[in-house]
């Protein structure tokens, strides 16, 4: 009996949808189930979806709800984290401070002001995490779902290198499939390959029948101008790759886009969209309680294609896949720095997940992921030293914010950030 660890499992939706794509495999039906949260309330509709969810698919699995981290995570062979320490308050403050400095963002959760702060905040929780692990599931896999991606598989490879850790995004599979229905072509039977870093990798290969479908995708894109006021399709036009993250996120993490109010109207770009998509959230959580109260199915959705349940599958089964995963770069990508958290192809199968090799990325592509990585490194840095100079100038490094703001500003806002954060951040960086 496979056991798995949903760790913040009052992410209540995203916990109903990986514990259904779990038990549409028959093989994953007799699942050990351990669910853990802070929130009390949370965590008991997180149960209530669980034996409902487990109840529609006939599956007999064995269910623990816990506020106890520990007890959800002895034994465990699978740990799944997806926690968001700050909730939407955090959110808005990673927001909301910025944009009155006039630093404009969509997302804020990946790399900039925002990835950098988000990550300040997990830090504290993943060393705790890791060292659980090592305790009591050394050999557990542990699949992070939490952003800043790369920030936290980094900061996992510095503080517990002996834990198999592997992030999980979905933002390749959905590029592809988005422009296979785009060009009118199935995505069964395409081949696609992509590598770079997360939320920033490039679709290097996309083709069917051994033909590139890249010339379908430029006449499309002839055929619409409406298409060339997308932030993808501009990078595309200049860098000429596909670049794997939706155009709202993707305009935050280059200097190009929300510079100024005529490239947002240009590009129909949406500043601090993120807080409309966390309130939705919100209200997604309190539909689910009421819809459990008054005995109502939950809706549950057809083909996510999220990777975790496809890893444990794979492991537990046998079955090889290949899917797209976030680890330190060990000879994978040659011309990004080794250490740093990329995103490559892995094969999946019983021993577990394997990174496939991806040589140079073309160097026009590498030099994007690079600054992309240097705010990355320098957060990682401030952690690890305490320094509060080193979180000042990973915000420098962004191209968002040094496009928009001075850096006697930077600082500033960093300063406002850090005290409305509190305890929030590591002692050593308040």
């Amino acid at each position: 009996m496979p056991s798995v660890a949903f760790i913040g499992a009052g992410s209540v939706v995203f916990t109903r949808q990986l514990l259904a794509d779990l038990l549409r495999f028959p093989e994953l039906r007799d699942l050990d189930l351990r669910l853990h949260d802070i929130d009390r309330e949370r965590l008991a509709v997180a149960e209530g979806t669980a034996k409902q969810v487990a109840e529609r698919f006939g599956a007999a699995i064995t269910l623990t709800a816990t506020l106890d981290r520990r007890t959800a995570l002895a034994g465990a062979d699978f740990v799944i984290n997806m926690v968001q320490v700050g909730g939407i308050a955090a959110t808005r403050l990673d927001l909301e401070i910025p944009a009155k400095y006039g630093l404009l963002q969509t997302i804020g959760d990946t790399t900039g002001v925002g990835g950098v702060f988000r990550a300040l905040r997990t830090f504290p929780l993943l060393s705790a995490l890791l060292a659980d692990m090592q305790e009591l599931c050394p050999d557990a896999l542990f699949l992070n779902y939490t952003n800043p991606m790369a920030m936290n598989v980094w900061w996992a490879s510095v503080v517990a290198p002996g834990i198999r850790t592997v992030g999980l995004c979905h933002s390749v599979y959905w590029t592809v499939h988005d422009l296979c229905e785009l060009v009118g072509v199935p995505l069964d039977g395409t081949r696609f390959r992509a590598a770079g870093v997360n939320h920033q990798a490039w679709l290097l290969e996309w083709s069917r029948d051994g033909e590139s479908l890249y010339p379908k995708l430029w006449d499309r894109i002839a055929a619409d101008p409406q298409l060339e006021r997308r932030v993808r399709v501009e990078i595309l036009k200049r860098i000429g790759y596909f670049p794997t993250e939706t155009s709202e996120h993707s305009s935050e993490y280059l200097s190009w886009f929300l510079r100024s109010p005529e490239q947002v109207e240009r590009f129909r770009i949406e500043p601090v969209q993120y807080l409309g998509i966390s309130e939705d959230n919100v209200t997604e959580f309190e539909e689910a309680k009421a819809a459990l109260a008054e005995g109502r199915p939950l809706a549950l959705e057809e083909g996510a294609a999220e990777y975790a349940p496809l890893i444990i599958h794979s492991v537990v089964t046998g079955t090889p896949r290949e899917i797209h995963a976030n680890v330190p770069n060990r000879g994978l990508i040659d011309n990004l720095p080794q250490g740093a958290v990329v995103e490559v192809p892995h094969l999946v199968d019983g021993d577990g997940l394997h990174a496939v090799p991806m040589g140079a990325l073309p160097p026009q592509c590498a030099a994007l992921n690079r600054t992309y990585l240097s705010v990355a490194e320098l957060t990682v840095a401030a952690m690890r030293t305490g320094s509060k100079d080193l979180v000042r100038q990973a915000v420098l490094a962004d191209g968002n914010a040094s496009s928009t703001l001075t850096p006697d500003r930077i600082w500033a806002l960093c300063d406002e950030l850090t005290a409305a954060h509190g305890n929030r951040i590591p002692e050593p960086l308040r």
